[in-house]
């Protein structure tokens, strides 16, 4: 199941569990993960994107080693909520890994990357760490919205 339906997406996780969420580039992957309860999200790594087959068996052991139960993965919108050219991108992601045998939810990330970005000008990162934790904190930072989404459904 892909959808950007967060209603749906818990509907098919009755019990919770860990989830992972993903800042898809063309470049790179940046991975973040959430406790069973959905309270915080966690920077894991970034994935440099390689072959697509030898990208998504590396992401199934991970799944499989951090017992993941759901997938989030980024959907960069327009700003006025139209898709982009990057949309198209993520939902073939999306699709593509979706035979991982976990739902998954598509959430809007039009700020992630720049808010992160933000923080950490703010924090006076050089340019070079900047570039290593962008994608994994970017990742944090969409999982945790749609975990504050899903838990916000469920009061």
């Amino acid at each position: 199941m892909v959808t950007t339906d967060r209603a749906a997406f818990r509907a098919a996780l009755p019990q919770g569990g860990r989830l992972i969420g993903m800042d898809v580039g063309t470049k790179t992957i940046g991975l973040a993960l959430c406790d069973a309860e959905w309270s915080i999200a966690s920077p894991a790594y970034t994935v440099t994107r390689g072959k697509f087959s030898k990208d998504k068996i590396g992401l199934a052991a991970f799944m499989t080693q951090q017992n993941v139960k759901g997938i989030v993965i980024g959907l960069p919108l327009n700003l006025d909520g139209t898709n982009s050219p990057r949309s198209q991108s993520s939902r073939a992601f999306a699709h593509n890994v979706a035979d991982l045998g976990c739902p998954v939810l598509l959430w809007d990330e039009r700020w992630s990357t720049q808010a992160v970005t933000r923080t950490l000008l703010e924090a006076d990162a050089s340019r070079a760490r900047r570039d290593e934790l962008v994608d994994k904190l970017a990742a944090s930072y969409i999982l945790q919205g749609a975990i504050d989404g899903l838990v916000a459904g469920m009061e």
